[in-house]
């Protein structure tokens, strides 16, 4: 009995002859195979490798195939095979010492990327890990949210308890302040008084009380 396999739309992307060895791009690629399209675009923009840049390139023409071809959505598509084979070798040489060379060997690799449309097991997969995603980023938010609210209430406790101490110094400087300006005010109406004394010719109450005490004495 013959049995039918039904093929998924998929397409391919291949970039040719690229600058560097197979080895280094086949680390790049492990980051993106077997992910979907939007993740692996997602990873790909944090990589710092020098292959990433190509591969993003070459990740995107696939999807643009896959687009035109079948009509296929970016969060339809999962990245199902992404390989890097050797490209032709470039001899050149370098001079050494005592009129000597040595080989360079400039490793070149041909990189193919195959993108195809999710299985249904894939989507709700790719749906519970988006989820828990925004989980996951909601509870960060919300914890930062708590540590700022929490920062900002002992800067005010602090600064509350930074007034409540310097409120006494203020109201004895006040009430220092306010203890010599009586005192100047008596001073005054003391010396306005014997002014007026000696304009008059009359006797201060103090002069007046020294002569009874001498009278007494006497």
């Amino acid at each position: 009995m013959a049995v039918t396999v039904t093929e998924r739309p998929r397409s391919r992307a291949v970039l040719r002859n690229y600058g560097a060895s197979a080895s280094k791009v086949r680390e790049v690629l492990g980051i993106i195979r077997g992910k979907p399209v939007e993740q692996a675009i997602r990873e790909l923009s944090l990589v710092s490798r020098g292959p990433a840049e190509a591969v993003g390139k070459l990740l995107a023409s696939a999807v643009a195939n896959a687009t035109v071809q079948h009509g296929l959505g970016v969060s339809d598509m999962v990245v199902r095979l992404a390989y890097a084979d050797e490209g032709t070798t470039l001899k050149r040489f370098r001079p050494r010492a005592r009129g000597r060379a040595t080989r360079i060997r400039k490793r070149t690799c041909h990189i193919t990327v195959v993108v195809e449309e999710m299985t249904l097991e894939e989507r709700q997969r790719a749906v519970a890990q988006t989820g828990r995603r925004a989980v996951s980023r909601q509870r960060r938010v919300q914890s930062s949210r708590r540590g700022r609210q929490q920062a900002q209430a002992t800067s005010a406790e602090a600064t509350s308890a930074e007034v409540a101490t310097s409120q006494p110094e203020i109201t004895s400087e006040a009430a220092a302040s306010e203890q010599t300006v009586e005192v100047t005010a008596a001073e005054e109406q003391v010396a306005a008084l014997v002014a007026t004394g000696e304009e008059t010719g009359a006797e201060t109450p103090s002069a007046a009380s020294e002569e009874a005490a001498e009278g007494g004495e006497e």
